[in-house]
Formats: C-alpha cells, sequence, structure tokens
C-alpha cells in the first residue's frame, strides 16, 4: 500500500472490525521493509478507541516493540478492556503476525475535565514560514541522497520543515537537539480522537534518529543500526493535525547500545498538546 494521502493513512488506521475486541490492519509498504513504527502505534490506538465510549479521550500510551512485522502480512489487533472507572478508562492492545505478538500498549483515556493548568514554554525557533520542506532539501541535494527516501518523502501525507539547517554535504557530528514544523498537506473534517491517532503516527518520526545526531558523520545515518524498543505518549491539549506543529526533541543520553529520545509538541501559538518519550537500539551497523 503506496500512501499519497492523508485519506489513505486515515483508511490504514481505521481497521477492519472482526469483532467487539478484535480488530485487522493492512500495512504501508515501507521501503525499508518493516512495519513502520508509527502505523502500529497509530494502528493500536484506532483498535483501543474503537472500544471505549466516545466521550473519553486518550491521555496516555505506553508501548513496546517486540519484533520487526512483516510489511507482507496483515496485523491483528487484539483488546483487552482491562477497567472502566467513573472518570478514567484502561486499555491493553497485543498486535498480532501469525499467532506471535509482535507489540503491545497500553492506553489510559479520560473524561474531558476541569483542573489546573500551566506548562512550559515553546522554545523560542522561528516559524515554519520561509523554512524550507524535507522535499525541497532533497531535490536540492538529489544526486546525495538514495532514490526510495526521495520517493518515501514525495508521498509522505505530511510536511515536514527543519528549523536546523541540514545539508548532506555537512559530515560534522551534531548536539542531540531538533526542532521541526509539520502538518498534514490537506484540511481534515475528523474527530478529536483520529487527530490523536494521526499525531502518534507522526510522533515516531526523527525521535530515535536525534539520539544519532553526536554519532554519525551523515543526516541519513546508513552506519548506524537503528530499531525502537519502547515508546510513550501523552496528550495534554486538543490541537488539530492541518495546523502547523513544532516538534522539539532532545537525546539526553545514548549508552549500553541504546538511544533516548524525548519530545514536546506545540502550536504555532506556544500550547503545548503532547509529550513523547522513545528508547531504541542505536549501535554502529554490521559491515
Amino acid at each position: 500500500m503506496g500512501m499519497n494521502n492523508i485519506g489513505e493513512l486515515i483508511n490504514l488506521i481505521s481497521l477492519e472490525k472482526l469483532s467487539d475486541s478484535v480488530f485487522l490492519g493492512q500495512n504501508y509498504q515501507a521501503p525499508w521493509k518493516r512495519v513502520f513504527g508509527g502505523q502500529v502505534l497509530a494502528q493500536s490506538l484506532s483498535a483501543a478507541t474503537q472500544t471505549v465510549e466516545s466521550g473519553r479521550i486518550a491521555h496516555s500510551m505506553h508501548a513496546y516493540f517486540l519484533l520487526a512485522g512483516d510489511i507482507s502480512i496483515p496485523i491483528v489487533f487484539e483488546v483487552e478492556k482491562v477497567r472502566d472507572g467513573g472518570s478514567f478508562s484502561t486499555r491493553r492492545v497485543v498486535a498480532k503476525q501469525n499467532g506471535i505478538a509482535i507489540f503491545f500498549m497500553s492506553v489510559s483515556f479520560n473524561k474531558i475535565q476541569e483542573g489546573y493548568d500551566h506548562q512550559i514554554e515553546m522554545p523560542q525557533v522561528p516559524g515554519p514560514e520561509g523554512l524550507k520542506s524535507d522535499e525541497d532539501l532533497l531535490k536540492k541535494f538529489k544526486l546525495f541522497v538514495p532514490n526510495t527516501i526521495f520517493e518515501l518523502v514525495k508521498t509522505r501525507p505530511f510536511e515536514f520543515r527543519m528549523v536546523e539547517k541540514v545539508s548532506f554535504l555537512d559530515f560534522s557530528k551534531k548536539l542531540p537537539f531538533r526542532h521541526f514544523w509539520f502538518k498534514s498537506h490537506e484540511k481534515l473534517d475528523v474527530s478529536p480522537q483520529l487527530h490523536q491517532q494521526l499525531l502518534s503516527y507522526v510522533s515516531d518520526y526523527n525521535l530515535l534518529t536525534t539520539a544519532t545526531l553526536p554519532h554519525s558523520k551523515s543526516p541519513i545515518s546508513k552506519d548506524i543500526f537503528i530499531a525502537s524498543l519502547d515508546h510513550a505518549m501523552w496528550f495534554h491539549r486538543d490541537f488539530r493535525i492541518d495546523d502547523w506543529l513544532l516538534y522539539a526533541i532532545d537525546s539526553p543520553s545514548a549508552s549500553n547500545g541504546r538511544g533516548f529520545a524525548r519530545g514536546n509538541i506545540f502550536t504555532k501559538d506556544g500550547i503545548l498538546v503532547a509529550s513523547v518519550v522513545q528508547e531504541g537500539v542505536i549501535r554502529p551497523a554490521k559491515k
């Protein structure tokens, strides 16, 4: 399955309902031949959301990637209804291929409630206007970029604009910080729950690779093996994924063959809408 617009992504994460608690998902045919982590995050959140009463919104999810998914085999999502309380609902989702678990996730949902409110400030970075998109950058450096990556970026349903300057001719190592703006190419008339699922999909982009910046001499880390181990996400406030959002990422640590990265997602007005953390394997690629 290719990906030429946001409608195709929405179809991918909407899932086929097999029973009240079992769902079937297809795969984005990623050029790296493994199931994209953001896809299974979004599909699992979609499966869990379909088992919860409509007035409850996901506020946190904690997931583990167990095995690399095979993009040629559909994924079965089994949802366990752990608890429905007065304010919170908890679900556990296991994603399976050939009856073997490749991923699992716990999700907590919350009624909309009044409460205290504070947040950290958004980093002082340039806005998206005037920044080059990923696609513009790849066109500029097309001779240095594998065709698979060029095609991948061209068919993404989101536009990304990096704040930090990217050059494929710059071979210096970098500090583990990254900021970029993103939004869907098209305007969307969908539920807040679907905006959450789409954000969980995008949250896997450029996250763990931030942990490779001090260790790689190229924007495309061909010399480093990378694989996500776990992923956690908290949804703080309402947002729209068809308006510009800033992803501010840092990587506090890499050790023992693992890299750790975290990110905050802000609206253009500086409202903190979500926080993300991820750890994964990062080690020199075998020659």
